[in-house]
């Protein structure tokens, strides 16, 4: 076991390592610059505000639920880092995660260099060519070795005389097999994170779409207010690792949900930040605290859900789980939209649905883990109390030996007599 440790945490891991960083960046990484298309679009198709919004909506949510371009991409180095890293496994995710951090440096900053001279068109186009470095990433990853030999396979079964079965039922098969319905049922603190995740993203990514027209609108230029999520981006690079070694930290490896909720609860109270004021200062102060709240959301995500979920499953759970965030994400943006449409253009009542969303869920998915912890630990204190009880006989019917040197079972005699 050492052995396999050794061979699963170093060699080839690093490379995979940095194949997920990059893969991260071009996926995850890219729906943070769609904030700078936003106004250029609207212009374009003379679009209200919540048409506007089903554009990064769509782009996001089938990034999340597709099977599909990008969402293969992520979905197959998040996954195979669970394999290649064990005793590293928290650090792993969160060096990958930086990766995210550098995609939301550059795209922004790429994005509106890119607008400027070629259109919002021509600037696609070039992404397009971009996005191909998926490939080469996806190239580097293969299976973790092992001292296993391989399993001998039979030839096929015959073939059954059972009818076929319907489109329908295979369809049924396949969902089962491929989603974690059964986890979701079974599996208490999965259904906690993936329902309190799903309800936290109809906040999460707001400010990642509509900080630079709120800017904008306010007065800030443009170069500058695309170089606020840039200064996210940026301050996440240093911050993510720092909150993967506090995460890897062994007095923290069974407090991380805590973690996790304490970071959605700080993202949902700085989004009030930007409800006070739109001066640029004031906005650059916003990012560098939001990075720090941001920071801990994506360095946390994928390592509580490895804890909450057995490795062999997690595949099916990260599938199940970004689902729901899709459909989270599909509704977000364009009911964004919408409060912006019905309030003539007031961003505060954005970042107080943000707000709203994200403290909520955080309030939701610490105060459930707190009470599935203690009736854990209730259970476990009642089957130490069985084990005592069914323990206690055995006891009482024990004497000592002759010597008093050991106890010894003895056997009652009971003589019945009639008179």
């Amino acid at each position: 076991m050492p052995q396999a440790l050794e061979r699963a945490d170093g060699g080839w891991a690093w490379v995979v390592l940095l194949a997920s960083m990059m893969t991260q960046g071009l996926t995850l990484g890219f729906p943070t610059c769609i904030g700078i298309f936003f106004t250029e679009l609207q212009h374009e198709f003379q679009a209200s505000n919540s048409e506007t919004s089903w554009f990064p909506s769509i782009l996001t949510a089938m990034l999340h639920a597709g099977g599909l371009g990008m969402c293969f991409s992520f979905q197959s180095t998040i996954t195979v880092l669970g394999f290649y890293f064990i005793r590293r496994q928290a650090m792993a995710n969160a060096l990958a995660s930086v990766g995210v951090s550098l995609g939301i440096t550059l795209w922004p900053l790429l994005a509106r260099y890119l607008l400027e001279d070629l259109g919002w068109r021509g600037t696609f186009l070039v992404f397009g060519g971009v996005f191909l470095h998926c490939c080469v990433c996806g190239a580097i990853l293969r299976p973790v070795a092992t001292s296993v030999p391989p399993e001998t396979r039979e030839g096929p079964p015959p073939p059954s005389k059972t009818p076929v079965p319907s489109c329908l039922a295979a369809c049924g098969r396949a969902v089962q097999r491929h989603l974690a319905f059964d986890i979701l049922w079974h599996n208490a603190g999965y259904r906690v994170f993936t329902l309190g995740v799903a309800w936290m993203i109809l906040g999460f990514p707001l400010p990642h779409v509509f900080l630079v027209p709120y800017a904008m609108r306010h007065g800030v230029d443009e170069h500058k207010a695309a170089l606020l999520i840039s200064i996210i981006g940026f301050s996440n690079i240093f911050l993510r690792p720092m909150a993967g070694l506090v995460a890897g930290r062994q007095d923290f490896a069974s407090h991380r949900k805590y973690l996790f909720s304490l970071a959605v609860l700080l993202n949902g109270l700085t989004n009030l930040v930007c409800v006070a004021s739109a001066d640029f200062r004031v906005l650059v102060g916003y990012c560098l605290v939001y990075s720090v709240s941001m920071s801990g959301v994506g360095a946390l995500f994928f390592q509580v859900l490895m804890d909450v979920v057995p490795m062999d499953r997690f595949s099916r759970a990260l599938g199940l789980c970004t689902i729901l965030e899709s459909i989270s994400i599909l509704i977000s943006p364009p009911l964004a939209g919408f409060l912006l449409d019905t309030t003539n253009n007031n961003f505060s009542y954005v970042f107080y649905m943000s707000s709203f969303f994200l403290i909520s869920a955080a309030l939701f998915m610490g105060g459930s883990f707190c009470a599935l912890q203690k009736k854990e630990k209730q259970g476990r204190q009642a089957e130490a109390e069985a084990a005592t009880v069914e323990a206690a006989p055995q006891r009482a019917l024990t004497v000592e030996g002759t010597d008093g040197s050991e106890k010894q079972p003895s056997t009652e005699i009971m003589y019945v007599t009639s008179v």
